[in-house]
């Protein structure tokens, strides 16, 4: 059965979306089948995959109102990982979903018939806890969290931390905080250390906090407008280091 992760942090920028193609293309050159979701209307994850999000016919929002099964709107992206696309009419879904039964659970309902087919499932959510969050959270087994080494994503991190706690209390007591990833991460600044260091001595006896560390670098510009993950664009580079680190700490404590 696939563990689904849902890759979130209620303050944007975080590299929410880089963490999710990065680590998807990481887990399949380990041999793992990933399933990447795109919960986000921006739809960054879909065009950074190459994707037009204006020529799709069926995304994400058809499969949460109802309207399309989730299989029949997978695309495959590159060796062994696949893309559930969407763009902006994602944002609708909000508003339709306020008076359905069941609102929150759509997506985990969705997922039932694939997690057989994959390993992994990383769902890229966006950055506001409204429906659209709550049903990623709804439906994934943990809770992967990338962190801007700066004064306010730290404080997001923490925000999010309640927003899990309360998931936990009234929709899906099973979820758990798979760990923290530092993203973006420059070395120079002294803020950046500062930062880190703290949040391992506030949460790093509570939430692991993963040893792979993403330092900030133009490659990760550079790679969506190819429509490929850093580690496909520039596998020789710092980033893509990064994150087949970050693959390996992840696959290896799941694996256990």
């Amino acid at each position: 059965m696939a563990r689904v992760i849902a890759v979130a942090n209620q303050k944007g920028g975080s590299g929410k979306t880089t963490t999710v193609r990065c680590l998807a293309t990481g887990l399949a050159e380990r041999g793992r089948r990933v399933l990447m979701i795109d919960v986000d209307p921006q739809a960054s994850l879909t065009e950074g995959c190459g994707i037009h999000p204006y020529d799709l016919e069926q995304t994400v929002y058809h499969v949460l109102i109802g309207s399309a099964p989730l299989p029949e709107i997978i695309r495959p992206v590159e060796t062994g990982v696949d893309l559930a696309p969407t763009n902006i009419h994602l944002s609708a879904a909000e508003i339709q979903l306020v008076n359905m039964n069941r609102r929150e659970d759509k997506l985990r309902h969705a997922l039932r018939p694939l997690r057989d087919r994959y390993d992994y499932v990383l769902l890229d959510c966006p950055p506001s806890f409204g429906l659209l969050t709550v049903n990623a959270l709804s439906a994934a087994d943990s809770v992967l969290i990338p962190m801007t080494c700066d004064y306010y994503t730290m404080l997001g991190v923490r925000l999010l931390l309640d927003t899990v706690q309360e998931i936990q209390d009234e929709v899906n007591e099973t979820l758990r905080i798979e760990g923290i990833v530092a993203t973006r991460y420059d070395a120079r600044t002294l803020h950046a250390r500062e930062i880190l260091n703290q949040t391992k001595e506030a949460l790093g006896g509570k939430v692991r906090i993963f040893s792979a560390i993403v330092r900030e670098s133009v490659r990760f510009k550079e790679s969506p407008i190819r429509g490929q993950s850093i580690i496909a664009y520039a596998g020789g580079s710092d980033g893509a280091r990064s994150y087949r680190q970050l693959a390996e700490e992840l696959d290896g404590c799941l694996s256990a």
